[in-house]
């Protein structure tokens, strides 16, 4: 199974993305930045991972779900291609569906599933036009009886996802139409909670924070066609340069989601996700996103990680667990926090370092007291389950802080795979990195 386009592809994410080359600096007046999460994060239940399993053998991601369950992760978002399930009108290929759907429930993974894609028997395509599976049906109608059809033949499914990024010509040609996603999103909600009314039902995630090629955005256009009202699950995928944003003289990732996700809430959202995010290790040429290592990878992950974790989500999902093969884009290739073969990449390894220091739950918290501190910092206070304060803290600048009512802390670099204790008799003074580190202390 090929993933459908690429989700960075078209000119028009291009021209929102801005794809100059960016470094990772900012001003020496940089503006600090202090969050504070608002409720306690499970990880298991908060942090969830992008997977193509049906890419892979039976042998090979069982592999893969080995790396995820070590990570203490139960949460996978899967892709489900219409064209592929139905190649012809009433035949359905759903044999290596079946054996996944039943794998993941003796993993005891919980699922959301997204269908996206025309058949080609349902699909608005011109004939003769290329990417028939990229336009929407004919019919929503008949798009809301596959997805009924499929949450009735896999009731362990925990949530469906209606489509994808819409919002881009990539998923939804020859042009972006809020009204036709509504009408496919009502038809579906409505078969959905027809088999099974207290499932979730998830609106596809938009790409990025919703802009559409003309300006406007999907989100206030879906909400003056009162979709709100179907009560779903709402979604984006705030893919960006760096994880604090896009420039690095305007490092406005924070401010632009509380924006966005503030205006959501009020808007009636009620459950807030972000089913995609990451950052590829792809070798070039250079495509949409700028070309990073995979120390690189590994650092942003965490840092948008600790980001995401203080705002108001109720669920994240990485984009994605593994590598893929040529079948993707060389681009979507190299996502994964394992390689082709189910090897930890440095991201894997950060992340099970993050995960382990903060062990399985964080209550919000203050950060240490300081009297010094240096510019551009990031700071996001926690209280582990075991009790002890937890600082996750980072500057592009670089520096020291100095922390007057600490006497003895441990300090975790997820990076370096290193734990440092550090004590001082006149406070502690720590040196501040531009990766995140975790200070631990009681």
């Amino acid at each position: 199974m090929a993933r459908k386009p690429t989700f960075l592809a078209t000119l028009a994410v291009v021209a929102v993305l801005g794809v100059t080359a960016f470094l990772w600096g900012r001003p020496a007046d940089a503006e600090n930045h202090v969050l504070k999460g608002s409720k306690v994060v499970v990880w298991k239940d908060f942090l969830g991972v992008n997977a193509q399993f049906l890419w892979f053998s039976p042998q090979r991601y069982q592999m893969q779900i080995d790396r995820l369950k070590a990570l203490g992760l139960e949460w996978v978002r899967l892709d489900l291609h219409w064209d592929q399930l139905e190649p012809v009108e009433n035949q359905y290929q759903v044999a290596t569906l079946d054996q996944l759907v039943g794998n993941l429930q003796s993993n005891q993974l919980k699922s959301v599933f997204y269908l996206v894609g025309s058949a080609s028997f349902a699909t608005t395509a011109p004939p003769g036009a290329p990417y028939q599976d990229q336009y929407p049906p004919k019919d929503p109608s008949v798009f809301a009886t596959r997805m009924a059809l499929l949450s009735q033949r896999y009731p362990s499914v925990d949530a469906w996802q209606v489509w994808n990024e819409p919002n881009l010509l990539g998923f939804w040609r020859p042009v972006a139409d809020p009204a036709g996603f509504a009408a496919l999103l009502t038809a579906t909600a409505g078969a959905l909670r027809g088999v099974n009314p207290t499932k979730p039902v998830v609106a596809a995630g938009m790409a990025f924070f919703s802009e559409m090629p003309n300006g406007q955005t999907m989100f206030d256009a879906l909400g003056a066609l009162g979709v709100a009202s179907l009560n779903t699950v709402i979604s984006y995928h705030p893919y960006t340069q760096l994880p604090e944003g896009n420039d690095p003289a305007n490092l406005d990732f924070i401010a632009k989601t509380t924006t966005l996700n503030q205006a959501l809430r009020n808007g009636g959202v009620q459950t807030l996700w972000s089913t995609e995010w990451g950052w590829s290790t792809y070798p070039g040429p250079k495509d949409a996103q700028d070309i990073i290592t995979q120390q690189g990878q590994a650092d942003y992950i965490v840092r948008r990680l600790a980001l995401m974790s203080a705002m108001d989500f109720d669920r994240i999902f990485l984009f994605t667990l593994s590598d893929l093969d040529q079948r993707a884009s060389v681009r979507d290739q190299f996502y994964g926090l394992l390689d082709i073969d189910a090897n930890p990449k440095p991201a894997y390894t950060a992340l099970k370092n993050f995960l382990d220091v903060s062990g399985p739950q964080l209550t919000p918290g203050d950060p240490p007291q300081a009297d010094q501190l240096p510019d551009g910092l990031f700071s996001i206070g926690w209280s582990r389950a075991d009790g002890k304060k937890l600082w996750f803290f980072w500057s592009a600048e670089g520096g020291n802080a100095h922390l007057p009512g600490l006497s003895s802390a441990t300090l975790y670099d997820p990076l370096r795979s290193t734990q440092t204790p550090v004590s001082g008799s006149d406070g502690l003074t720590v040196a501040v990195k531009p990766n995140l580190q975790i200070l631990v202390w009681e």
